[in-house]
């Protein structure tokens, strides 16, 4: 899907991914999450929160060439290594990296898109390790602070879009009525054609739409055999 440079480097067609010093690595979620979420036409501001390796802020850079893109985190070590990336690709001078609590964010323009890879643990138990507990755990992040807190920075016609394990979609669909937010596209993600889904991507707004936006799509058609669903959807940043 992409060449492994090294243990912890990943070259995609424009830009390069270091990894070493962060807990959460380069990963499918991310990638389809870069790939699929949209922005409205004339998008000029995007938030990437819980920014990690600041892959998705990378692809959102390139896919959206006028728009200038903050991503957050809270790790310091993921948050540093997301600049370094950063500092190393094409889009340098519309990309900013900032360590901080999504919860303590502020900004007054407001965000067109609001892209997130949320913990994915909610109900787990936390790992002795307290970076990697912080990246795959709702600890500092749950479900309803990141959506109060994405209501809260985006622009009246924004969109909100993450991506979360299957079981974990009645969980949204509440916290999002609670914010006075709608679902309004969903794409379950299946492995092979034989698996159930195991992840969603979801994209949330402030207005309702008459119809739900609803697909199932398949990652694989065969072992190692990409669809042509995927082969067309990351076909601008994998290599092969």
């Amino acid at each position: 899907m992409h060449t492994i440079m090294g243990k912890n480097s990943f070259q995609f067609k424009q830009f390069v991914v270091n990894q070493e010093h962060c807990a959460m690595k380069v990963g499918t979620d991310g990638t389809l999450l870069g790939a699929w979420a949209n922005a409205p036409v004339g998008t000029t501001r995007i938030l990437d929160i819980g920014t990690g390796t600041g892959l998705i802020a990378l692809m959102m850079a390139q896919r959206y060439p006028e728009a200038q893109i903050i991503g957050i985190d809270i790790d310091p070590d993921a948050t540093e290594q997301a600049r370094e990336n950063v500092a190393a690709s094409p889009f340098a001078d519309r990309i900013m990296i900032n360590r901080i609590d999504a919860t303590q964010f502020e900004d007054k323009e407001g965000f067109d898109a609001i892209i997130s890879n949320p913990p994915y643990f909610i109900d787990s138990l936390t790992c002795l390790e307290e970076q990697r507990t912080m990246a795959r755990h709702a600890v500092t992040l749950n479900y309803q602070t990141l959506m109060s807190t994405a209501n809260k920075l985006l622009k009246n016609d924004g969109i909100i879009s993450i991506i979360i394990p299957t079981e974990n979609i009645d969980d949204i669909n509440s916290v999002a009525a609670c914010e006075g937010l709608f679902v309004t596209r969903i794409c379950k993600i299946k492995t092979t054609p034989n698996k159930l889904p195991k992840r969603q991507l979801v994209e949330v707004r402030k207005h309702s739409v008459t119809e739900i936006d609803y697909h199932e799509e398949i990652l694989e058609d065969s072992p190692g055999h990409r669809s042509e669903w995927y082969h067309n959807l990351t076909k601008d940043f994998y290599i092969k």
